[in-house]
């Protein structure tokens, strides 16, 4: 851990830190965002619900990937929920797309209520965001927060849901 995060952790601590983050679950979505004419997505797992009231969502995103200027520029975002079958844009998306390209070229889309975004008509549910919020914190991601603007369920479908064995690695 670099000076700016506190003192270095002994082993045997960060074993245990790791270890406890790693058994946190966290759902599998498809980050869609879509500003002018680019469009990306991106496999995320750290969302969370993060108000009632009205209703919000924050994620999570790795420094430097190239959708957060979209998410930044149009201010809006989907997040589209896979379900645990659904290997096939779990791996399309799991990696980042050179922001040259279209990933969605040739993925059945839905027509989204708020502006460009690509909806993937596989995703089990998805929900449309209007960005709140955008905080640089400390750390190697960055935390977006969206209102819910419009969302979509198609029941039943088990979500797919992962640990991971330790908590500072993917």
């Amino acid at each position: 851990m670099s000076a700016n995060h506190g003192p270095p952790m002994d082993e045997s601590l960060r074993h245990a830190v790791g270890s406890a983050l790693g058994a946190i679950p966290s759902g599998l979505f498809i980050l869609t965002a879509a500003h002018e004419d680019r469009r990306l997505g991106l496999l995320v797992a750290w969302v969370q619900q993060a108000c009632f009231e009205p209703p919000m969502v924050s994620v999570a995103i790795q420094k430097g990937m190239p959708i957060m200027p979209l998410v930044s520029e149009s201010r809006h975002f989907a997040l589209c929920q896979l379900g645990a079958e659904d290997r096939t844009l779990t791996r399309k998306f799991a990696n980042a797309t050179d922001p040259g390209d279209d990933p969605f070229l040739g993925v059945n889309l839905v027509k989204p209520v708020l502006p460009k975004l690509p909806i993937l008509a596989g995703a089990r549910a998805y929900l449309e965001c209007e960005l709140n919020c955008h905080m640089d914190v400390e750390g190697d991601h960055d935390l977006f927060v969206g209102t819910v603007r419009h969302a979509a369920f198609k029941p039943p479908f088990t979500p797919a849901v992962h640990t991971r064995e330790d908590g500072f690695r993917y």
